[in-house]
């Protein structure tokens, strides 16, 4: 299969190493990030041309410039697929721009270069399917079991509620401590800290936009925040006022049948 990869941060790179390693044809193109010579397209518009799949990798907000770039080269024998953190707004752009003429579905890789690596698996994928275009999203679907993938079907705003409660409060947490120096010397930190460890490396490592992108591009995500400080600050004002004779301040365990 032949792709144009259109945006080459840190995730088009590695996703692109990702299908070269898999033996597929990949060229990539990208107005701020020089792209290897053996992968760079002269433009956008040379990248799509002839590709099977177009896979916009770019930050959200840039996306409407790149598909009202490339949608006269485009025809209904490509699939164009997202790879975004968010999904209701890059799903609802492909609709209206690309409409019922080209096969187009959202997706959410649920890993990134840390995670690929470290070669964690096994590696997810969220597929989000346009109401106009089910067969597109069945080929995304298989796409990503052909690279590894376990597949998760869900629509755009079940996604989105979802991250905004994990994948954002997650980086909104490890953003605070990292700000505050909590990572600055883990010598001491004990082995059940590693998970945290590993989320803060995570959040450094991230292109600076993506954290922006995960909490403002999320229309959920404010919410989650603010649900998580009112909470934070009832736990404070008990432990500064109240005792715990009873145990109440303490963290409940999982009951005993859950996964």
């Amino acid at each position: 299969m032949s792709f144009a990869i259109l945006g080459f941060g840190r995730f088009g790179r590695a996703f692109s190493e990702l299908l070269l390693h898999a033996g597929e044809d990949v060229r990539a193109h990208d107005p701020h990030v020089a792209v290897p010579t053996g992968l760079a397209a002269a433009s956008a518009v040379a990248a799509v041309d002839g590709a099977q799949w177009i896979v916009l990798a770019m930050p959200v907000p840039h996306m409407r410039a790149a598909l009202e770039a490339i949608r006269p080269h485009l025809h209904a024998g490509q699939t164009v697929i997202d790879v975004g953190s968010v999904k209701l707004h890059p799903c609802a752009l492909m609709d209206e721009l690309l409409g019922a003429d080209i096969p187009h579905a959202g997706t959410h890789p649920l890993f990134g270069p840390l995670s690929l690596a470290r070669g964690e698996r096994p590696l997810r994928a969220v597929v989000c399917a346009s109401a106009r275009h089910p067969d597109a999203a069945a080929r995304a679907r298989r796409l990503f079991a052909e690279l590894g993938c376990e597949v998760i079907e869900q629509e755009p705003a079940a996604h989105d509620r979802a991250m905004a409660s994990t994948h954002a409060l997650a980086f909104f947490i490890a953003k605070g401590l990292i700000d505050i120096g909590v990572d600055d010397d883990l010598t001491l930190a004990p082995p059940s800290f590693q998970g945290l460890k590993n989320m803060l490396a995570a959040v450094r490592g991230d292109a600076g936009h993506l954290f922006a992108a995960i909490q403002q591009e999320n229309p959920f995500a404010a919410e989650a925040r603010t649900r998580l400080m009112q909470s934070l600050e009832l736990i404070h004002r008990k432990l500064l006022t109240e005792t715990d004779a009873d145990g109440h301040l303490a963290i409940p365990n999982l009951p005993e049948d859950a996964p």
